[in-house]
């Protein structure tokens, strides 16, 4: 029995909002406060917080018109718990646990790195099944799992320092790309041509070793800082440096999730978050689970994103399932 959910997502800069029913999006609205954050080149938290502050109850009152559900028809509600920034989700939290009080419903928490894997099952054109590599590639996270079920998976790698979407967002703020740094570097990637008489820059991407599957994208921000500063006309150079930046973090981004298939002999490769909107990615992806004969599975860019659908549908998952941790 299919049960309707509003799912709440404020874990970075995102206000988002979703109603789900059936694991099937009726609504999925995103406002976000990326221009004002634009000037600093990064997310400000307490700048986010507010933002949520003043636009979380119409995000929401949006969502539930457009999927014609009044506050009566919700059977419960999912709200993003963890991880994130301590204000932004404080403001979704109190807000569903007001709501979930008032209404008498279920609230669950939703863990966001769980809710990116779980887009794929909303998008369908993908067919996922268990088991399987994941991974979330987004501003904020950069980590690996062995996913058994939604409720049961193992973390087997992470960033030791930046994720790959803040990582680009710095390298885009020494290129003077502008912000958000992951859309721009792309962009300006796209011009570079590999039959140029200047072939890509060669720039050192730490492996951390064959033994585990930890990221430390900390050396490569520091080689395209100082490539920068040694008198070269990098104005002229940027697609080439883009180019070069990028495929050395996907490089080893794939190498990664390859080797931890093989090990863990899984032959489903599981993408989320926002970095996965980057086509060069998937492409870079695709290219190698189709040589191993891997199935490869991505959701469709407004998933990729923050969003609430996704929120909405693993809280319907796990409260059918009875593996929501109810708030």
């Amino acid at each position: 029995m299919s049960v309707c959910v509003l799912g709440i997502e404020t874990s970075c800069d995102e206000t988002a909002a979703s109603v789900v029913q059936g694991g099937r999006v009726i609504s999925n609205i995103v406002s976000s406060s990326v221009a004002l954050h634009r000037e600093f080149g990064g997310v400000i938290p307490e700048v986010a917080s507010r933002f949520h502050i003043e636009y979380l109850n119409r995000v929401v009152e949006k969502a539930l018109k457009k999927s014609k559900k009044s506050l009566k028809k919700l059977d419960a509600i999912a709200v993003t718990h963890k991880p994130g920034l301590p204000g932004s989700l404080l403001v979704g939290t109190s807000f569903a646990r007001a709501l979930s009080y008032a209404l008498g419903i279920p609230l669950i928490s939703v863990d966001h790195l769980t809710a990116h894997v779980y887009a794929n099952f909303l998008d369908k054109r993908n067919a996922v099944k268990f088991p399987f590599i994941g991974a979330v590639v987004s501003g904020g996270h950069t980590s690996i799992f062995v996913f058994k079920s939604l409720a049961e998976y193992t973390l087997i790698g992470r960033t030791r320092d930046d994720a790959i979407g803040e990582a680009f967002d710095k390298v885009a703020k020494i290129l003077n790309l502008g912000y958000p740094g992951g859309p721009a570097i792309e962009k300006m990637a796209r011009k570079y041509k590999l039959n140029s008489r200047k072939k890509p820059i060669k720039f050192p991407m730490a492996l951390l070793g064959d033994d585990n599957y930890d990221f430390s994208l900390s050396g490569i921000k520091t080689a395209v800082l100082e490539y920068a500063r040694n008198g070269r006309s990098v104005k002229k150079d940027l697609p080439r440096v883009s180019w070069s930046f990028q495929e050395s973090v996907f490089d080893v981004f794939a190498k990664k999730i390859i080797d931890a298939c093989k090990e863990f002999d899984m032959r489903r490769i599981v993408l989320g978050g926002g970095v996965v909107s980057n086509k060069r990615l998937c492409d870079k992806i695709a290219v190698h689970s189709k040589r191993l004969g891997f199935e490869f599975f991505y959701p469709k860019p407004a998933l990729c994103i923050d969003n609430a659908a996704m929120v909405a549908g693993l809280g319907e998952e796990l409260l059918q399932e009875k593996e929501g941790s109810i708030l």
